[in-house]
């Protein structure tokens, strides 16, 4: 997937998406919560990926948005990129993204969970949401079999 995307493509997003899947599937296979990201330019260049690694490193601040986040270094105008994410934004990503200005995200679902996403459009961000079915599934199996780690990402 390093090669540059073709905004023209009809699956230019969900392409981007599928980087995003691989880091949560990923996630999954390590006993984490399966939300992965990625970061790309608005091109469709790959900048970095990441993933939900809260369980992996004991650390409550690595979610999958802010694991992109990180590995794409410093000095980006985030304004003219594109955060993809398997799942809608909690409330903690949906900051980063409003803090750093950036002015798409492309969610591959958001009915198992909806997070900060309205409060993003309301803020001039551009929401599109790709209602995967099969990342739907994922993430429902997923909250249905660990609730308490569930909870926990969510901060319930």
């Amino acid at each position: 997937m390093e090669q540059n995307l073709s905004p023209e493509d009809s699956n230019f997003y969900r392409r981007m998406l599928e980087v995003a899947r691989e880091e949560a599937e990923a996630g999954l296979a390590e006993g984490g919560v399966p939300v992965g990201a990625a970061i790309f330019t608005r091109a469709g260049e790959l900048v970095s990926r990441g993933r939900n690694r809260r369980v992996q490193q004991d650390d409550p601040s690595i979610h999958g948005e802010t694991d992109a986040f990180r590995r794409a270094g410093r000095g980006h105008a985030y304004r003219d990129l594109v955060m993809v994410t398997t799942l809608a934004p909690c409330w903690y990503c949906s900051g980063l993204i409003r803090q750093f200005g950036f002015g798409t995200v492309v969610v591959g679902e958001s009915r198992n969970f909806q997070g900060g996403v309205e409060w993003l459009r309301e803020a001039g961000v551009e929401i599109i949401d790709l209602d995967d079915s099969a990342l739907v599934a994922m993430m429902a199996g997923y909250i249905a079999s660990h609730p308490e780690l569930w909870n926990e990402d969510i901060g319930r």
